[in-house]
């Protein structure tokens, strides 16, 4: 089977952690039989907040973009960048696909000249489906197009951007087949037009095994993620802050970047915990997966979380998650299995109690990290992931 992935984000030598997600799952579709290339819809024009600095970080931003090589190779994936400009994003999101689609449509003709796909894979509907949707070639070939919902078209195009529900659902309504990181999002998914859907979970690598937890080393809360304010980092930070005089030498790192992370620095310095706080910054995806299962409590109380695997990467080294309630994608973990505690959104009072119960109470820690990893193990691997997105191509080609 042939199967090309087109997708927004993806990893780049510009971003190698954009969209790493993506690459995972058309590497574990490889390792499960399918053969894969990728095409990369490459906007040339930087996001606003680049232009904004300043004429020199401008062009430097441009020049980022322009040198990013046409073709590269990744693990083994022939990867294609599809270099294309639209208009800025906050008041034209949903119609990205169609200026994206018609370079998109010759390079799909270059790549059908040595590779004669039999399934088109896009990742969002909005721009990548609706680019494909647009190709006019592939209106009457038999490549059927499979779209893989992560939580962006339902939770914020659909209902948040300028005819993005239009667009949203053109597309997953034209898709033959709607993969969804979680049963929520399937159903958001078929509210917002998809035919017919399939619950496809990303994975994680798992270690040979969980790393013994250290002895004389400070308790250490970590959050791995985009710094923006749905994913609550303030939330964490609140809570160190009222338990500084239980757990006085209880620190927490924050692997990410993003335009938040200022305010959070303020916010550690006006609660007085700046000096137990490390920011580390945007980190390769394996030094971010390594610095998480060092800590001792994965805390992620975000919002808007469609699946979240950055929980179960943490989880698959042993180390307790804590997510919201109501989320798709931490209620999913949670019912997988134990290891993932759940609070309520923006309740402090009960994420500090729980992060205090289990630092409290080393045999509860202890059989936590064994459940969090077992849970993992069962539900959430990359062997897994592959064999059911390949399953579904298989469905999709019937």
């Amino acid at each position: 089977m042939k199967v090309l992935v087109v997708a927004e984000f993806y990893p780049s030598r510009r971003d190698p952690v954009m969209g790493v997600w993506a690459h995972r799952q058309a590497l574990a579709a490889r390792d499960a039989g399918a053969e894969v290339r990728v095409l990369v819809l490459h906007r040339l024009v930087p996001p606003r907040a680049s232009l904004a600095a300043g004429p020199v970080a401008a062009a430097r931003a441009l020049a980022q973009r322009a040198r990013e090589p046409r073709a590269q190779t990744r693990d083994g994936l022939s990867i294609a960048y599809v270099p294309y400009v639209s208009p800025e994003r906050q008041r034209s999101y949903a119609s990205w696909g169609a200026w994206a689609a018609a370079p998109l449509a010759l390079a799909m003709a270059r790549v059908r000249r040595s590779f004669a796909f039999d399934l088109v894979h896009a990742h969002n509907a909005v721009p990548a489906g609706d680019a494909v949707r647009r190709v006019p070639a592939l209106r009457g070939a038999r490549a059927p197009l499979v779209v893989s919902v992560h939580g962006g078209d339902v939770l914020y195009t659909a209902g948040r951007v300028r005819a993005g529900d239009e667009t949203v659902r053109r597309t997953l309504a034209h898709a033959r087949l709607v993969l969804a990181n979680s049963a929520g999002i399937a159903e958001l998914s078929l509210a917002h037009g998809a035919r017919e859907t399939r619950v496809v979970h990303l994975g994680t690598d798992i270690p040979t095994a969980a790393r013994p937890a250290a002895r004389g080393v400070a308790p250490t809360l970590v959050t791995v993620a985009h710094l923006v304010a749905r994913k609550r980092q303030a939330d964490v930070l609140r809570a160190l802050a009222v338990l500084t005089p239980r757990h006085p030498t209880l620190r927490y790192a924050i692997v990410g970047d993003g335009p938040e992370r200022t305010t959070l620095q303020r916010l550690a310095q006006r609660l007085g915990v700046s000096e137990r706080v490390d920011f580390h910054g945007q980190l390769a995806p394996e030094e971010a997966v390594e610095r998480a299962r060092e800590c001792t409590l994965f805390v992620m109380p975000s919002t808007e979380e469609a699946f979240g695997v950055a929980y179960v990467e943490a989880m698959a080294g042993g180390v307790p998650a804590i997510g919201c309630r109501g989320e798709p994608g931490p209620e999913e973990i949670a019912a997988a299995g134990d290891g993932m505690v759940l609070v309520p959104p923006g309740d402090i009072e009960r994420l500090t109690q729980r992060i205090d119960e289990l630092l409290s109470d080393p045999q509860r820690l202890r059989e936590a990290r064994q459940r969090a990893r077992a849970t993992v193990l069962a539900n959430f691997t990359w062997e897994r992931c592959g064999e059911q997105t390949l399953a579904a191509y298989e469905h999709a080609l019937r």
